[in-house]
């Protein structure tokens, strides 16, 4: 038997999972323990998602629903990167933005994986500011939110420091800023702000994340860190010239996701890659025809445990 899930307006993260229980126990034969494991539920909870998916007809001889495809192609991306989740927004015109589909599905995951007593790292960039109207707020106790990349002096729609802040109050926690523009002039100037202003101590909380909320920038012209004047075109073309593909918080890195030897790296209030690697849940937000190399570098970089992104992009990563 095959899954069919017969949905036709905004799939839900109980839709989701249910369709992914589904998928798992009649295409790919997982025993509702496997399944269990796999989805971080318990058995009982897994037993209910397919009773539901039998009483919701959602359960045929063939494959007619719209989610199916999109749960074949996560389980792809999953097994071809050794990502833990992959979440594909659907997108079927690979001529228009997906921005929005993709900062919808990543709301919905977020609203339901903030918890009390976290400790969260977030960067920034469009789609994760795009995330924020989809994101389910709640009052979280003891809950902290580190900006894991300086801002800039004047107040800008994509500044790091606004998002962090806005995501702060979704969950009225604690939010923890990074004083300091988000590149400076010098590594000179970076290392007397980290050793002497405190910053270091800032960082220092990124060895204690339970999760980070990442997005990845391209090297076109058309992402944010040069539509908002962040860095000059010489960077750009310089850093081009270095081999960078892109960036996770101005750490440029090329297509293998080496982090490339380049002055703007020197120069980058951000935390490093190394240690982000050993936040608990790594979760990589982003998509789009221009991102595809950075993402690519991204993955094997950062080896994230949750993968958003959209319908067009999973399918040139799954390749």
């Amino acid at each position: 038997m095959h899954p069919a899930t017969a949905q036709t307006g905004p799939h839900s993260e109980a839709d989701r999972l249910r369709a992914r229980a589904v998928w798992l126990y009649h295409v790919e034969g997982m025993t509702q323990n496997d399944i269990a494991t796999h989805l971080g539920v318990n058995r009982i909870t897994v037993v209910r998602l397919l009773a539901d998916a039998r009483r919701r007809n959602e359960v045929r001889i063939t494959v007619s629903a719209p989610l199916a495809d999109l749960i074949e192609l996560e389980r792809a991306l999953e097994r071809r990167h050794g990502i833990a989740r992959a979440i594909v927004a659907p997108h079927a015109d690979p001529d228009t933005d997906p921005t929005r589909v993709i900062a919808a599905a990543a709301g919905a995951f977020i609203s339901g994986a903030m918890r009390a007593g976290m400790t969260v790292g977030v960067g920034w960039g469009r789609t994760l500011s795009t995330t924020l109207p989809f994101i389910t707020g709640a009052t979280l106790e003891n809950f902290r939110v580190v900006s894991l990349l300086g801002g800039i002096a004047a107040a800008r729609r994509f500044n790091p420091a606004e998002f962090a802040w806005q995501f702060t109050e979704l969950f009225q926690g604690e939010g923890f800023l990074i004083p300091a523009p988000a590149v400076v002039d010098s590594p000179e100037t970076k290392h007397a702000l980290l050793e002497r202003c405190g910053l270091a101590a800032i960082f220092e909380m990124a060895d204690k994340l339970d999760v980070a909320l990442l997005s990845a920038g391209g090297i076109t012209t058309l992402t944010t860190s040069y539509r908002t004047g962040y860095l000059s075109e010489a960077d750009r073309q310089s850093l081009i010239e270095a081999g960078a593909v892109g960036d996770v918080l101005y750490n440029f890195i090329d297509a293998q996701g080496a982090v490339v030897d380049h002055p703007v790296n020197r120069r980058a209030i951000s935390v490093d890659l190394a240690r982000l690697r050993r936040t608990p849940e790594r979760v990589l937000i982003s998509g789009g025809a221009e991102k595809v190399a950075v993402l690519r570098a991204a993955i094997a970089n950062l080896a994230p445990t949750v993968l958003v992104t959209d319908e067009q992009t999973a399918r040139a990563l799954a390749g």
